[in-house]
């Protein structure tokens, strides 16, 4: 028998292989070529092997840079993937298993009411809540917030990096979050629209954050006026795949301060990003605000990357190539996402005995209640549920309401955006006759008005 008969020819083990080509370029029988197979694994497109002409002569071998991709192969010898730990041994390390560092509860002095904007309010609230590490990039009208906590937070031994683009702060954002720490970020609309991507990354690899979204009118880069068009990503379209947070919408900037720190809590409490939606007027506008009576030092979770010799071994991924990983996921997930609906807030106003009922979020809400106290004057049995949370849309809460209603109307300053959250709720709990649904709509940075919710509840009533 010859010597090229005798000799061991190559076995390529796909899972290590990156289709980096060198290889291909040193085979003179032309054995090796490239494919356009991608190795669901790796999510690399590994080379392929038709040894009919192989001569044995290991020059492949010798060209590949893992050391586990190409192997010689003696006649019926085989190759099994071995354990780390059993070819060098255990890993060798004295760091003891990280367990969570709980956080501390600071009492505040007492203080006088303070007179702020809306977004001044969120920051002092994130502040409060622990956050010292705020990320961002300037958009009007939340950029005073950021300016803000870019005056406290060296004070504070805190951090504030203006990035290079809203891109970049989501991910310094995914980067601060796996460390276990609280982070934040101001934006508006078309801001959003390009931290999406890395929203969902967050969520698949199970991070906190909280992202304050003072919006504004669109599409596009539309204008600076108040809007509530960004409710349908908030709730629907958080990035790609599976993606869920809960959404909060504040009302006035006691809220704005409340919410955001209630926002951190959420955050770690289900290891997922956070949304606090408020429209351009609540951004922008002035209400008195009460500081809380303490603050909070923040801990550190046992699960952090926090680059410690105690945390070293933990890694947080949003990567899970092979597919029933990926479901495996997907489905822990979504336990979670039930989990969240416990979560779900509102508010009622008169709505007890109300007949007709007004249903309304942010700064819209504010002017249906005085539509409500007013049409009361007038006789008419009209009250506001707010939701607090527009996901999970607190449907628990409505349906108890609903055997008195003749009508809802909902009120919002976009196209139906709050009135579908609503609609597929009531779906969802079953609900298949509800009172009939109306509205009273504006666009484009114009908030309905409180004579505008009268008047269509009026012709409501003349028609009935």
């Amino acid at each position: 028998m010859s010597q090229a008969n005798t000799r061991p020819k190559p076995f390529l083990l796909p899972d290590y292989c990156k289709g980096c080509g060198r290889c291909v370029h040193v085979c003179v029988q032309g054995c090796i070529s490239f494919t356009q197979e991608i190795n669901p694994l790796t999510g690399m497109v590994p080379v392929t092997l038709d040894l009919a002409k192989c001569t044995g002569c290991g020059l492949c071998i010798e060209a590949c840079p893992e050391p586990y991709g190409l192997k010689a192969m003696e006649a019926g010898e085989s190759f099994e993937l071995q354990d780390p730990a059993t070819l060098f041994g255990a890993r060798r390390s004295t760091a003891p298993e990280p367990v969570d560092i709980p956080g501390r509860v600071i009492p505040m002095p007492s203080s006088e009411p303070l007179v702020i904007k809306g977004t001044y309010a969120a920051a002092l609230g994130a502040l409060m809540a622990g956050c010292r590490h705020v990320f961002g990039y300037p958009i009007t009208p939340s950029t005073e917030g950021a300016e803000l906590m870019a005056k406290l937070l060296p004070k504070m031994d805190g951090f504030y990096l203006q990035a290079v683009s809203e891109v970049a702060t989501v991910y310094h954002m995914y980067g601060c979050g796996g460390a276990g720490l609280p982070s934040l970020t101001f934006t508006s609309s078309p801001g959003l629209s390009l931290m999406l991507e890395g929203i969902s990354y967050m969520i698949a690899a199970e991070l906190p954050g909280v992202f304050i979204d003072i919006m504004r009118g669109g599409p596009g880069l539309g204008n600076i006026g108040p809007d509530q068009g960004d409710v349908k990503l908030a709730c629907r379209g958080l990035g790609h795949g599976n993606t869920h947070a809960i959404t909060l919408m504040p009302s006035t900037p006691q809220e704005m301060l409340d919410l955001t720190y209630l926002a951190f809590e959420l955050s770690f409490k289900y290891r997922n990003p956070v949304m606090v939606m408020a429209d351009g007027y609540l951004g922008q506008m002035t209400g008195k605000v009460k500081l809380p009576d303490h603050m909070v030092e923040p801990g550190l979770p046992a699960w952090g990357v926090y680059g410690d010799l105690n945390h070293r071994g933990n890694l947080n991924s949003s990567v899970f190539l092979d597919e029933a990983t990926m479901e495996t996921r997907n489905l822990k997930l979504f336990d979670k996402y039930e989990q969240m609906k416990s979560e779900a807030r509102a508010e009622c106003f008169q709505a007890e005995d109300a007949e007709i009922l007004l249903v309304a979020c942010n700064t819209p809400s504010r002017a249906s209640k005085g539509a409500a106290q007013k049409l009361r004057e007038q006789g008419a049995r009209v009250g506001l549920f707010r939701p607090i949370t527009i996901w999970p849309f607190p449907i628990e809460q409505l349906l108890p309401l609903l055997p008195r209603l003749k009508q809802i109307v909902v009120v919002e300053a976009s196209k139906n955006q709050i009135e579908d959250e609503l609609r597929l709720a009531l779906s969802h709990a079953g609900i298949t006759d509800p009172p009939p649904i109306t509205h009273v709509q504006r666009y484009g940075g114009i908030l309905p008005k409180e004579n505008e919710v009268v008047a269509h509840v009026q012709n409501l009533l003349g028609r009935a």
